[in-house]
């Protein structure tokens, strides 16, 4: 918690970024974009050098990251199908390998590649019976196919529609599309909003995750959660721009808020670590982020009280989902990480707990 606010980070993943791991030319654009994010996103201390960033994450370090060197409780890990890595970036072993060890810390996403027919309705078969019935399903608006990449929408009859079908079926009430972010030279239009609406009118028992929401397409992703209420932001990368662009990250808020009040009942606390370092983040929304003024008057846009405040860090993801908070915090007792602060007595300094703890940023 964060002076005494539960925290539900609705995403964080340790990425496969080795040359090892590269499948396609595509790999190694990727792997630079996001070392170059830790960078931008961060200011002196939290950065880390390209060539120890660049590499195999153990999960470890990033659940050490969100629960010991941050405030979070929870966290979400989704399991990506980025076809230019071999692993998908972010794979199954690791999702495996962190439901053993912490369960009671973690949900769970399996994630398929809808360009693929059958052959992604059967892996999402066999992610969701190794995940024991993961909370929601990831997808990502490109296919990486040989050299090509290759773009779909949710609004797809085809391609779209028998894998949310297929989700239902299995129980999954929460699909998370990647949009906002185009990852590299490609089709700007999968990237956008408008194909939300269709898919939400056409699937109204499935609850729509807006990966990136704010980071683009502002008014668009605003008006999707003004019309649908199974349409929700997650605030991944948007979160972290207020560290370092606390303008830009308020006239997101504010767009969305401006367009409907339930738009604070629909935002979701996102740091997608190990991309940046979740604390910086979440100590400036916790403690220090409010609209101005002039966007209050200007804009209508209503104050940021400390109930829309819990909503965002935790109480709408599972209102999203559908569990109590109450008892997802009750179910974590003592564990590594508990034990871990109790004897620091303190937050630790960033890394620190990390196998990255010698190396100076």
């Amino acid at each position: 918690m964060i002076d005494g606010i539960p925290v539900f980070d609705a995403i964080v993943h340790p990425y496969n970024l080795s040359a090892e791991n590269a499948k396609t030319q595509h790999a190694p654009y990727i792997t630079r974009m996001l070392s170059g994010a830790n960078h931008a996103a961060l200011g002196p201390g939290y950065r880390i050098p390209r060539e120890d960033y660049e590499r195999d994450w153990p999960m470890e370090d990033v659940a050490m990251m969100t629960f010991v060197e941050s405030y979070a409780d929870l966290a979400a890990y989704h399991v990506l199908p980025i076809g230019a890595f071999h692993d998908g970036i972010c794979g199954i072993d690791k999702a495996l390998e962190t439901k053993r060890r912490w369960p009671n810390r973690f949900v769970f996403y399996a994630g398929v590649d809808p360009m693929q027919g059958q052959k992604a309705i059967d892996e999402l078969e066999e992610q969701h019976e190794l995940l024991d019935g993961p909370s929601g399903l990831k997808m990502y608006p490109n296919s990486w196919v040989g050299d090509q990449m290759v773009g779909w929408k949710m609004d797809d009859p085809e391609v779209a529609f028998p894998l949310f079908q297929k989700a239902l079926d299995l129980g999954i009430k929460v699909v998370a599309i990647h949009k906002a972010l185009p990852l590299g030279p490609v089709e700007l239009e999968y990237y956008a909003m408008d194909d939300i609406d269709r898919a939400a009118m056409a699937f109204p028992d499935l609850q729509f995750e807006i990966v990136h929401g704010g980071m683009g397409f502002l008014d668009e992703t605003a008006w999707q959660v003004a019309r649908f209420d199974n349409v929700w932001i997650n605030l991944e990368s948007t979160a972290t721009m207020l560290t370092t662009k606390p303008r830009a990250f308020e006239q997101a808020l504010a767009t969305f808020a401006g367009r409907t009040p339930k738009a604070f009942d629909r935002m979701l606390w996102g740091t997608g670590c190990m991309v940046t370092h979740p604390r910086p983040h979440l100590e400036k929304f916790a403690r220090e982020f409010q609209f101005s003024e002039e966007l209050q008057q200007e804009w209508g846009v209503p104050e940021l009280t400390d109930v829309a405040r819990r909503k965002i860090l935790a109480e709408n993801y599972a209102s999203m989902h559908g569990f109590s908070l109450q008892e997802r915090l009750d179910g974590i007792g003592e564990d590594d990480f508990t034990r871990r602060q109790a004897e620091l007595g303190k937050v630790p300094d960033p890394y620190t707990t990390t196998t990255l703890a010698d190396v100076v940023y």
